[in-house]
C-alpha cells in the first residue's frame, strides 16, 4: 500500500471517506465552429457527507438528481467544479498524478450496465487481471496474476475455468460479478456501486445483493451505493442520502429515513414504494407531487423543491434552507418546514401539490 507524506494518522472511528461542498457544473454551448457557452447545468451543488468504515451509504433520488455524478466524482472519472474528497484524510485534489494513481487503489467503482462496462474484445482473465498491470505492487508475494484472477472469480461465484471466455458468453448477472471481481482485485477500502443491480432480473438482483453484503463483511469494505430503488436500498444501507436536483434534501440512518422521514420530498419517495401487505397498502398514504421535475439548467430559486412541495411558503422561494439537525445526531434535513409524519392514516397536507389516493 502506498504511503503519502501527507497521510494523517487516523483511528478506526474516523470516516474512510469525507466529502465537503462537492459541486459539478457542465457548460451548455452553442455553435459548430465557434462554440459559445450560453448556460450551465448544475448537476451537483454543494453536497457534503461522511462515510464510516465498513458501512454503506446509499444515495437515492429521481433520475437526473445527480446521484450518479456524485459517484463518478468520488472515483475521479469527473473533476469537481469545487469541493473536496478526502479518502482516509487525504484530499485527492492535492495529490500529484503519480500519488493520485496510487491512492486510487483505495476507491474502486462497479458501473451500472454490465453489458457496456466490460471490454468485449478482452477475456475475463485480462479484464480482472488488468488492475495488477496498473498496480503491480498490489499482487501478493508468491502469487501469479493467473492465480489471483482464479481466486477472485471463485470468490464472486464464477467458475475459474471460464477465465478465457469473453463477456458476451456470460449472462447479465455473471457480467456484473466480473465487474465486482475487477473492483475487488486491489483490495480497496471503498467501492462505489452505481446502480449495480438495476439492469438485472429480480432473482439475480437478490443474489448480487447478497454477494455485495458478504464481501462487505469479509473484507471490511465501505460502499457508496447509488440507486433509485428504495426497497433495494433498505436491504443494504446503514445511512441514506436523499438528493433533489443536485442538492442534499435529507441524510440520516436507515431507520431515520425510512421510519421517521422529515423532508417532504423523502416522504413522497417513500409513499410511492409498494408494500407486500394489501391491507397496509390500502391504508397507507400516497403523496402525488404536482408539476414536472425542473430543468437543472434553470433550477428554481432558493429551495429547489418548492415548486412541487405542498408545504411551500414565500420564504422557500427566497431563502435557501441550510441542512439542520432534526431527529438527532447524524440526521440533517434541508427544509424550512420539515417535520416527521406518519405515512398511514394522515392527510397529505392539503393544497394542489399533494393529494391522497383514496382506496
Amino acid at each position: 500500500m502506498a504511503v503519502f507524506e501527507s497521510d494523517p494518522v487516523l483511528s478506526e472511528s474516523d470516516p474512510v471517506l469525507k466529502v465537503v461542498d462537492l459541486a459539478k457544473d457542465y457548460p451548455i454551448t452553442r455553435g459548430i465552429l465557434f462554440r459559445k457557452q450560453i448556460g450551465t447545468v448544475s448537476a451537483v451543488d454543494g453536497i457534503s457527507f461522511e462515510l464510516p468504515r465498513a458501512q454503506t451509504l446509499a444515495i437515492v433520488g429521481e433520475s437526473g438528481c445527480g446521484k450518479s455524478t456524485v459517484g463518478r466524482l468520488l472515483v475521479g472519472l469527473e473533476r469537481p467544479t469545487r469541493g473536496s474528497v478526502f479518502v482516509d484524510g487525504v484530499d485527492l485534489a492535492t495529490l500529484s498524478p503519480k500519488a493520485l494513481l496510487a491512492k486510487r487503489r483505495d476507491i474502486q467503482i462497479v458501473l451500472q450496465d454490465p453489458y457496456t462496462s466490460l471490454d468485449p474484445r478482452s477475456t475475463v482473465r485480462k479484464i480482472i487481471g488488468e488492475p495488477f498491470d496498473i498496480h503491480p505492487s498490489a499482487l501478493p508475494k508468491g502469487k501469479t496474476k493467473k492465480a489471483m484472477v482464479g481466486e477472485l472469480m471463485d470468490r464472486v461465484g464464477l467458475n475459474p475455468e471460464f477465465a478465457n471466455r469473453y463477456p458476451h458468453q456470460f449472462s447479465g448477472g455473471q457480467r456484473q460479478r466480473i465487474g465486482i471481481a475487477r473492483a475487488l482485485a486491489l483490495r480497496p477500502k471503498i467501492i462505489i456501486a452505481d446502480e449495480p443491480v438495476s439492469a438485472l432480473d429480480v432473482s439475480i438482483q437478490a443474489q448480487v445483493m447478497n454477494l455485495l453484503m458478504d464481501l462487505r463483511d469479509d473484507f471490511g469494505l465501505s460502499y457508496v451505493f447509488v440507486s433509485h430503488d428504495l426497497s433495494v436500498v433498505r436491504q443494504i444501507a446503514d445511512r441514506v442520502l436523499v438528493m433533489y436536483l443536485g442538492r442534499l434534501a435529507e441524510i440520516g440512518s436507515e431507520p431515520q429515513i425510512f421510519e421517521h422521514s422529515t423532508h417532504p420530498y423523502t416522504q413522497a419517495l417513500l409513499s410511492a414504494v409498494p408494500v407486500p401487505d394489501p391491507q397496509h397498502q390500502r391504508e397507507r398514504e400516497s403523496i402525488t407531487l404536482g408539476g414536472d421535475l425542473p430543468s437543472p439548467a434553470a433550477p428554481p430559486s432558493a429551495c429547489r423543491f418548492h415548486t412541487r412541495c405542498w408545504k411551500a411558503q414565500e420564504i422557500c422561494s427566497i431563502e435557501t434552507p441550510l441542512p439542520r439537525q432534526l431527529l438527532g445526531e447524524g440526521h440533517l434535513v434541508a427544509c424550512h418546514f420539515a417535520e416527521e409524519r406518519s405515512m398511514i392514516g394522515t392527510a397529505a397536507g392539503g393544497g394542489d401539490q399533494a393529494q391522497r389516493r383514496e382506496p
